[in-house]
């Protein structure tokens, strides 16, 4: 776990710390293991676990909302919203422009990665909410498109 080396009165020492449990420690000594007990208990950080959330489609609205729509619904609207927190570095369409299915819309820089943010549905751009060289949020609504 931890080495040390100590001089005392010309006598060196090569300590190393094996464990440390609440008030208890394993120590060797120059070769020598020894069971010390504390007078405090010690607080051993503990390695943090990494907890993932869960990932939800850019076009996504809520999770309670169906994933598809009903037969009599009008096709094709919608939004596109930005998959992870980047910089705009160019908008590949205008207002009223005509799109189809992965039709490329946005490129976005991300952590130093450029990327191309497609279309998941045909339509016509209603509205462009960025400009190049906006920084967006995970979530953030980039485009609408209608049908």
């Amino acid at each position: 776990m931890k080495r040390y080396k100590f001089k005392i009165n010309g006598n060196s020492y090569d300590v190393k710390i094996d464990s440390i449990e609440e008030n208890q420690a394993i120590v060797n000594v120059n070769g020598v293991t020894f069971e010390v007990e504390l007078e405090k208990k010690s607080s051993v950080a503990k390695t943090p676990k990494l907890v993932r959330s869960v990932a939800v489609p850019s076009t996504d609205s809520s999770h309670a909302v169906a994933k598809t729509s009903s037969p009599s619904a009008p096709k094709g609207g919608g939004t596109i919203k930005s998959p992870l927190p980047g910089v705009i570095l160019k908008v590949h369409v205008k207002v009223g422009d005509v799109v189809n299915l992965s039709q490329e819309l946005i490129t976005l820089e991300a952590m130093k990665m450029e990327n191309s943010i497609q279309s998941d549905k045909a339509g016509v751009v209603q509205a462009i909410h960025f400009i190049a060289g906006e920084s967006v949020m995970e979530g953030d609504i980039l485009l609408t498109i209608g049908s």
